[in-house]
């Protein structure tokens, strides 16, 4: 593990360098300051590690070779406070060094759907998106419409924002799949409960350059007005742009912007995300489950976690985990549930990395 640190390290320092020269392009910065932001954390815990070694066995030195009492009975101490925490940085750094997931630093593009539940399910759409957004002011990410269509009742068939700021996919990627709501709806006159599904991809922002390569020849691009709500602008104006991307089938509309070219620019956006989260899902399906599909079909029982209203409690199935304080998830404070996944995700990948190490011995 400590020569793939000093690996690390020296990468780190390389960037370092390699970033204060003349002449680099947007893209270049954009790169290495992807990959820096990639090891730094890393890095600043190896250097701890490697100063506590230092620090450690200076106070050993000192405890044999003291010959005033008080001051080797400082030394002990400070060695006892030094090895306690050389071993919590050293399961850090068991944990960092981990297979990381390339994306981890990468801005997100989320996009919530209503499936089954009809008007219900488009409602909860809207409350997700609200509760994504509060979620993101709280960790002070930025967040940009990308598009958006309403419902009749003012839900949201479907909705896609940008969030950008630091590691936002590495906190957002568990939250893919089907979310599910139980409550009554506004319109239901006898008070029964009922059962709703939304579906949520987490979607890696692409670069413009390199990640995703479009040939315009490959986009059949189509100007149409936009229809819900807003006036009598989206009545009379082509702005709407809808592009259908032919090798791969995808297709992207977007008509929240009144510009035309502000729309296909989301638009554009938009597709480079999602042919990149498709690529890298098809590489990497064969090997590892959890790269698959993440939207499912919108069913009530493919769901990843439910949404009781009645009883105040919101259950992720993957993790077994519930929490009686529904009001207060639906108002962003999700950290709990996405700190909790994490640490999963990550006993599982340090289960399996140890399983790994003792085949190979």
């Amino acid at each position: 593990m400590y020569e793939k640190l000093e690996s690390i390290e020296h990468r780190f320092v390389e960037i370092d360098s390699l970033m204060s020269r003349d002449g680099l392009s947007g893209a270049e910065i954009t790169k290495l300051s992807r990959e820096r932001a990639g090891y730094s954390e890393i890095v600043s815990a190896y250097r701890e590690y490697k100063k506590l070694k230092s620090d450690r066995d200076a106070a050993r030195q000192m405890l044999n070779d003291e010959p005033d009492a008080e001051l080797r009975a400082m030394a002990k101490e400070e060695l006892e406070t030094l090895e306690l925490r050389l071993v919590e940085v050293e399961k850090e750094l068991q944990i960092l060094t981990l297979p990381k997931d390339p994306n981890d630093d990468r801005n997100v593009i989320l996009e919530v759907r209503a499936g089954t539940g009809g008007e219900e399910a488009s409602l909860f759409a809207a409350d997700l998106m609200r509760m994504y957004t509060r979620f993101a002011d709280k960790n002070g990410w930025k967040t940009e419409l990308m598009s958006v269509t309403e419902s009749a009742t003012g839900g949201y068939k479907e909705a896609i924002i940008l969030i950008k700021g630091d590691k936002v996919f590495r906190r957002l990627k568990f939250e893919a799949g089907v979310h599910r709501v139980q409550r009554v709806p506004a319109t239901e006159a006898q008070g029964r409960i009922h059962t709703s599904a939304c579906t949520v991809a987490v979607l890696p922002e692409a670069d413009e350059v390199d990640d995703v390569p479009i040939d315009s020849k490959d986009l059949e691009i189509t100007l149409c007005r936009s229809s819900g709500a807003g006036g009598q602008h989206v009545n009379t104006t082509d702005s709407a742009v809808r592009i259908l991307h032919k090798p791969s089938g995808l297709v992207v509309e977007c008509q929240d912007e009144r510009s035309q070219i502000k729309n296909r620019e989301k638009a554009m956006k938009v597709l480079r995300s999602r042919l990149l989260e498709k690529a890298q899902r098809e590489q990497q399906e064969a090997i590892s489950a959890d790269r698959k599909s993440q939207v499912g079909s919108g069913d009530r029982s493919e769901r990843i976690r439910t949404y009781n209203f009645p009883q105040s409690r919101v259950t992720d199935h993957r993790i077994n985990l519930t929490l009686y304080k529904l009001g207060e998830v639906m108002e962003g404070d999700l950290a709990e549930i996405v700190d909790a996944l994490a640490a999963y995700h990550q006993t599982e990948l340090l289960k399996n990395e140890l399983e790994r190490v003792q085949g190979v011995s």
